[in-house]
Order: structure tokens, then C-alpha cells, then sequence
């Protein structure tokens, strides 16, 4: 496997009145392409803010950030556009759908941001609803189907431009145990069978134990990187 994204000496500082209050401190990290990698922490720690930066939403105050051996800080906005388009498929805890828009033209929007042409991005609209379960609710509307099924339709979403990493940010928080458990065994299923690399943000341990690592924040460094098994919350505390 190769590194799809790496962080040198990373920190981000917010400005305040008060002067630059430190949420990101010096964090070095390595994610190989195929991984399945949980980030965990406490409400503070810098969970979302770091999300942000992997997600090319937010730029770092300090270090470095490359994402498939390209130093994220050097490239041009609309490099970046097409970095957050192409390259990486978003999953948030809110489901951001269109709720007047069919199942189908939901899953299609980021293709349309490509201009790909309605026949082929309905069409593969359509192939990535029905990978998520959701082949006979093609033409529904999102207020009509449970919480559960529109964050597969934001999943399939994230998919249909067929990104090579998934940032998920607490994608089961909206939703009741079982289903979440649902959600997270089709994300394992996505990792195994197309290898593509996912990272998700969360403060549950239990949907942080269906990655196959855990990169645990507090007080803005990592105290704790390596398999999910192996964790306890307690020696970090």
C-alpha cells in the first residue's frame, strides 16, 4: 500500500481578541490507500477542525499536509475545487439532501459540478443506490424514507464520483443504534470490497471498533495511534 495522505508537524491556530488560541498541535500522521481509519476524542480535542483540513475545507497554520504526494498548501483554488470534487467524497452526521429532489438527482449532484451528461450520471446515480440497498426508492423523496436510508443516499452521494478517500464526520449521530450499526457494516462492506480509504470522525468507541484503526486526539495532538482493539480510553485520559 502506498501513503494517501500524509501530515508533517501539522498545527492550526484559531484567532481570537485574546491572540491565536492552538486546536491542531504539531500532528504527524500517515494513511495508507485501503485504510479504514476512526479519529476519536473528546468534544475540544480538534476532531473537526482536523476533518476540515483533510477534507481541503480548511487550510493548517503551520506543517504540512499532502494528499497523494501533492502538498495541499501549494495548490491553486481551483486545483483545490477539484481536489474536494473528485478526489474525496464527503459523509456529514446531517444528510444535506435536496428534499423537493428525487433519490436519483440527489445522488447525481456532484456530477453535475463535472458536467457530466444527465443519461450517464443518472445511470450511475442509479448503480450507486442500488450498491447501497436503495434500488426500489430511486424516484422517492427524502422526507418520505427513514433517517437511516437517506444517509445511505448520502453515501452513495459521496460514491458516485468515485473518490479514492471518504471522509465521514459522525455519520451515525442522527441516527437510532441499529441503524447505525447498519450504516457502519456498509461502510466495512465499501472498504472491503473496492479498497477505497475511509476516515471518519467520532466520539462513539462502538462505531469507531468497525475501522481497523484508531487515531485518538486530546488537547489537539494524537495520544494514541494504532489498532481499535488495542485502545484504552483510560490510559489517555
Amino acid at each position: 500500500m502506498s501513503e494517501l495522505l500524509t501530515l508533517r508537524d501539522l498545527g492550526k491556530d484559531y484567532e481570537t481578541d485574546a491572540g491565536p488560541v492552538p486546536v491542531l498541535k504539531s500532528l504527524s500522521l500517515q494513511i495508507q490507500e485501503g485504510e479504514f481509519v476512526a479519529i476519536m476524542g473528546p468534544s475540544g480535542s480538534g476532531k473537526s477542525t482536523l476533518m476540515n483540513i483533510l477534507g481541503c475545507l480548511d487550510v493548517p497554520t503551520s506543517g504540512q499536509y499532502l494528499l497523494d504526494g501533492h502538498d495541499v498548501g501549494s495548490l491553486p483554488d481551483n486545483e483545490l475545487a477539484r481536489v474536494r470534487s473528485q478526489v474525496i467524497g464527503f459523509v456529514f452526521q446531517g444528510f444535506n439532501l435536496l428534499p423537493r429532489a428525487s433519490l436519483v438527482a440527489n445522488v447525481a449532484l456532484p456530477l453535475v459540478y463535472q458536467r457530466i451528461g444527465r443519461g450517464i450520471r443518472n445511470a450511475r446515480a442509479t448503480s450507486m443506490l442500488e450498491r447501497v440497498g436503495l434500488g426500489e426508492w430511486l424516484n422517492s423523496l427524502p422526507p418520505r424514507i427513514s433517517g437511516g436510508q437517506q444517509q445511505r443516499v448520502a453515501i452513495a452521494r459521496a460514491l458516485v464520483t468515485e473518490p479514492r478517500l471518504i471522509l465521514a464526520d459522525e455519520p451515525t449521530g442522527n441516527l437510532d443504534t441499529r441503524t447505525g450499526r447498519e450504516i457502519m457494516t456498509l461502510f466495512q462492506q465499501i472498504n472491503r470490497d473496492s479498497g477505497m480509504t475511509l476516515v471518519l470522525v467520532t466520539h462513539d468507541r462502538n462505531v469507531a471498533s468497525y475501522a481497523s484503526r484508531l487515531v485518538y486526539l486530546l488537547d489537539g495532538r494524537i495520544h494514541y495511534d494504532g489498532p481499535v482493539d488495542a485502545f484504552r480510553e483510560e490510559e489517555v485520559a
